[in-house]
């Protein structure tokens, strides 16, 4: 199978599982882990931060950081298409109890005027506007990248106004690379950031949420009240470390073998329209005159070819560690013949 419905998809190499062997292991509840230790202070350093707290998740990393930064019946500003938003179950309400007001970006991006114009002014009647939250990479704008110029303009601006920020990093490593911009750079202006492990880097389960001192402490409690303290973690952070020396720079691979995908399907009659294609996300419209996303999925389905159907005429292919070139061609080919 060529597996491009996402990069969540990866699985673990055969050196990154070897790497668990030697790893140092103990009780991460009583900071007695020294793998996971090991990782939070390098995630820290790589981010630019204080502190950092592993998690099970990037889902986890979003809620316990709103969940620190807000009270309920705050407002959280973020982008429409955000992963926070779509999905991930209606968190801030099920768990901090806030609103979210949605900006409308350019393929996910929105501008420091945006936010100006969302924060509420003071008022008995309304929600407080307390945080501001950018996504880098852009997931559903197609893997688009946030310049460093908007990131500080946007950040400034929340701080101005006395709001918080956080960022969504999920892929922040992939728009290092593509900008060949230090992360810690990308995340200067950010009061949390975290990374994700399970996506182009390979490992099967992790994220690191990064932030002062007194954050992660406060994200410790959150994450032990919600039953995501670990014990011996260190079985996975071995993996993450191992992500964090052998797969960062690949990353550029990745980004060049979905950048020759979207220009093959650029060039198909059925393709109405396709997104920027910044790193290793490409999204492109089909046609009202060809068939629907979900039967081009289906079809290529049989033909051992994964892609992701986002509603009736869009589609999603991701690239990452475990497809190759061979795979571009094989879902080209298919692509082609359905939309030829």
């Amino acid at each position: 199978m060529h597996d491009f419905y996402s990069d969540t998809k990866t699985k673990p190499s055969r050196a990154m599982l070897e790497s668990v062997l030697a790893a140092e292991v103990g009780d991460e509840q009583k900071d007695e882990d020294p793998t996971t230790l090991a990782l939070c202070e390098r995630v820290a350093a790589l981010l630019g931060k204080e502190a950092a707290i592993f998690l099970p998740s990037g889902t986890m990393c979003n809620e316990i950081a709103i969940r620190v930064h807000t009270e309920p019946g705050d407002e959280v500003i973020c982008e429409r298409s955000c992963h926070l938003i779509n999905f991930e179950t209606g968190g801030p309400a099920a768990i901090s109890g806030v609103m979210v007001q949605p900006l409308d970006g350019t393929n996910g991006v929105f501008e420091p005027n945006q936010v100006v114009a969302a924060i509420r002014p003071l008022s008995r009647y309304a929600p407080i506007s307390r945080l501001v939250v950018v996504e880098q990479t852009a997931n559903m704008a197609g893997g688009a990248v946030w310049p460093l110029e908007t990131l500080d303009g946007v950040a400034d601006t929340a701080k101005e106004a006395g709001l918080a920020t956080h960022m969504d990093g999920a892929r922040l490593l992939n728009a290092a690379i593509k900008l060949g911009v230090a992360a810690d750079r990308l995340a200067a202006g950010y009061d949390s950031c975290w990374i994700d492990f399970s996506k182009g880097l390979g490992a099967p389960v992790g994220a690191v949420l990064a932030g002062t001192k007194d954050f992660i402490a406060r994200a410790w409690r959150i994450k032990q009240r919600s039953g995501g303290a670990l014990r011996q973690s260190g079985v996975l952070a071995a993996m993450c470390l191992y992500a964090l020396d052998y797969n960062v720079d690949r990353l550029a691979e990745d980004h060049a073998l979905a950048a020759g995908i979207a220009r093959r399907i650029a060039q198909l009659p059925g393709v109405s329209a396709v997104l920027p294609a910044d790193t290793n996300i490409v999204i492109f419209n089909v046609a009202e005159d060809a068939p629907s996303a979900p039967e081009i999925e289906a079809a290529l389905l049989k033909e051992g070819v994964i892609i992701g159907a986002f509603g009736e005429r869009r589609i999603r292919v991701v690239t990452h560690l475990d497809v190759d070139p061979a795979s571009s061609d094989a879902l080209c080919e298919c692509l082609a013949r359905q939309l030829g």
